[in-house]
């Protein structure tokens, strides 16, 4: 089963998709944000022509563990997609994906401009694979 992972932000959302063995994450073009209903509707198609058979979102912890407002809102946001699109949605914790993120760009010397647009896509990925590691260990 393939795994679409999201990391859900106010303006963009992050993809990146596993292939058919969960070994490998691969990004995909970062979704820049319309309404609810038209993000829902894309997430749904973009399930269906990857194949994914699960939505993995990110969950915006504090570092302390205890539960965020951003991840209020991404469990919301997760409930509505899994409502809409009649996949399953999990949540595994993205807390430190985006600076990952951001310091692996950081060190790849390109442009802030280039930066802000591959953050999103990164975190995905870093996510993806995270959890794809974490699924690897407790086979």
């Amino acid at each position: 089963m393939r795994i679409l992972a999201l990391d859900v932000g106010k303006k963009r959302i992050g993809l990146a998709i596993s292939d058919e063995l969960g070994i490998t994450a691969q990004g995909l073009p970062t979704l820049q944000r319309t309404t609810i209903r038209e993000d829902l509707a894309l997430l749904k198609q973009t399930a269906e022509d990857r194949g994914a058979g699960m939505f993995l979102l990110g969950d915006p912890l504090h570092m302390s563990g205890r539960d965020s407002r951003q991840g209020a809102y991404v469990r919301e946001f997760g409930t509505r997609l899994s409502e809409t699109s009649g996949i399953p949605v999990e949540y595994f914790d993205e807390r430190l994906t985006s600076v990952e993120a951001n310091r692996v760009l950081r060190q790849s010397g390109i442009s802030i401009e280039k930066r802000a647009k591959a953050v999103d896509k990164l975190a995905a990925v870093l996510l993806l694979e995270s959890y794809l590691e974490r699924l690897s260990w407790s086979a």
